[in-house]
């Protein structure tokens, strides 16, 4: 994690000298040069030298790799009485364990005392972890929903969603999973002709949606294009790995899924 610390560091203010980075995440010289030295050789920093300082710098293709599989994984820490818990914001205390963001993954982690031998440790896993994990992001997407209504990134309603098409606007389609057959194939056959191609999303009720979104009768939603829908689609790629993301008739699954 110190690791992952330094490389947040780089990436978010640049090339930096290595006694800077070392006072920042609070590690003695011989320390910081041994992580150095193992990201070095794991190719995802530079360190060249300029005058007294020596510069570290993230090498950019690498890095951007890196966070395309740190995506696809989950944090799980030791809580309270050695139980796993699963760290879905990535800021509960403690020493992190990775697993891939799937349902097979996160079973075989707990079944084969995987997190013990991570952990050096006795732990308990829930034999329903992966159930644990599916609820909690299933109900942190629905949240994202909420917050990206009242960030104004959201708008809902036919008109509304199928001018946000038209336009190219729309990053992701959520359509409430108990509407209309006859709505959804509309709007779906208004996004196939999209000049940029929404992802798909089908999972909550027309109920659930109402309820996150403060609305009645919420059938046809669009989640518009920026950094929000980016940081949602983190999330709901996470989930995906965990329950299908459109169950949906198969006729009906006329866009890709996220």
């Amino acid at each position: 994690e110190t690791r992952l610390r330094m490389i947040s560091l780089l990436a978010e203010f640049g090339p930096m000298p290595v006694n800077e980075l070392s006072a920042r995440v609070v590690l003695s010289q011989p320390l910081i040069s041994w992580h150095l030295r193992i990201l070095r050789l794991a190719g995802l920093l530079d360190t060249t030298r300029q005058g007294r300082a020596t510069i570290c710098r993230l090498r950019t293709a690498a890095f951007e790799e890196l966070h395309e599989a740190e995506e696809r994984l989950i944090r799980f820490v030791a809580g309270p009485g050695g139980v796993v818990v699963p760290d879905l914001a990535r800021k509960l205390p403690g020493r992190g364990m990775w697993v891939a963001a799937d349902r097979a993954s996160v079973e075989t982690a707990a079944r084969k005392g995987l997190f013990s031998r991570s952990a050096k440790a006795k732990l308990s896993a829930s034999p329903d972890l992966a159930d644990q994990v599916d609820s909690l992001l299933r109900r942190r997407v629905l949240d994202g929903l909420g917050l990206a209504k009242r960030a104004g990134d959201l708008i809902s309603g036919y008109e509304k969603v199928a001018a946000a098409l038209n336009a190219g606007r729309a990053a992701w389609v959520i359509e409430a999973a108990d509407g209309a057959q006859d709505g959804r194939r509309k709007i779906l056959n208004v996004a196939r002709k999209s000049p940029r191609a929404p992802k798909l999303l089908g999972l909550y009720s027309n109920e659930e949606l109402g309820l996150a979104l403060g609305g009645e009768n919420v059938i046809h939603t669009a989640f518009l294009a920026g950094r929000g829908a980016d940081q949602w689609t983190f999330d709901v790629h996470r989930l995906s790995g965990f329950r299908p993301l459109l169950p949906l008739r198969p006729r009906q699954e006329l866009l890709r899924p996220g």
